[in-house]
């Protein structure tokens, strides 16, 4: 097996920044504009540092975007002639999304090209403005896709639409995406940013390890039959009504039905 020399994260967040907005909610911005966000190395280090960072402050939701044009340009070239890391280590970033245990939303503004799919297929809400452009490519360079992307791609769009990006090189604009299912919405550049926070600050506002089960059920019970699945979320809905915010809630919902009716 080929040995790389380690490669350090860069210092700071150059190329991922990082917010916290309202308390709860964390912005990760790709911002290496000058390789259009290339999936290199450093990127990935930093930004498995970056969603770390966010994740130990206790957000409740965490948005992924780019700083424009490109979201992200798939792996770099010369890393691909002269790899400097392991493809394991090249994915740490995609990793540590897909293995958040809060929703993820990523919004895509711009091209998303090869492996840089991942990232945004990493996410559990995918948000797109028409301009948006996904193409996987890989196989033009007689790249095999990796990091899960061809599971990911046929999960969201089924074997179909896997072979049809993957294999046979089509690409899709945001409006397409949103119309066969790899995007959830697509909405034009100057809303998007509220779209995507609106989901967030309604993901913050629920009970934490509600939001935080209901997540690791979902992805634990996907590919079960039914009857292992209802038993799994009966279990799960058992412990949610026996917490101590049921009755404080049902209280603020039976008022806000009465101001409705008084309306």
């Amino acid at each position: 097996m080929t040995s790389f020399d380690p490669i350090k994260r860069p210092t700071g967040h150059p190329l991922v920044s990082l917010e916290i907005l309202e308390g709860s909610i964390a912005l990760l911005t790709l911002c290496d504009i000058e390789r259009r966000n290339a999936l290199r190395i450093e990127l990935s280090l930093d930004l498995e540092s970056a969603v770390k960072e966010a994740l130990a402050t206790g957000v409740d939701a965490l948005i992924l975007a780019a700083t424009p044009p490109v979201f992200c340009s798939g792996g770099d070239l010369n890393d691909l002639v002269a790899p400097r890391a392991s493809l394991t280590d090249i994915a740490r970033g995609a990793e540590a999304l897909a293995n958040a245990p809060i929703p993820t939303i990523a919004v895509v503004e711009g091209a998303v090209i090869g492996a840089g799919i991942n990232l945004v297929l990493a996410c559990d809400v995918i948000l797109c403005t028409p301009d948006a452009t996904f193409d996987p490519r890989l196989l033009d360079l007689g790249v095999h896709p990796g990091g899960g992307q061809l599971r990911a791609l046929a999960l969201r769009i089924g074997r179909q639409g896997a072979v049809a990006l993957s294999l046979l090189g089509d690409h899709l604009t945001g409006v397409e995406a949103a119309e066969v299912g790899i995007a959830w919405r697509c909405a034009p550049s100057g809303d998007i940013a509220e779209l995507a926070m609106s989901f967030a600050r309604r993901a913050a506002s629920r009970p934490r390890e509600a939001m935080r089960r209901a997540k690791q059920t979902l992805d634990a019970t996907i590919n079960l039959d039914r009857e292992s699945a209802v038993a799994i979320e009966l279990a799960q809905q058992q412990w949610s009504i026996e917490q101590s915010w049921i009755p404080e809630r049902v209280a603020v919902l039976r008022e806000k039905l009465a101001q409705r009716r008084s309306d």
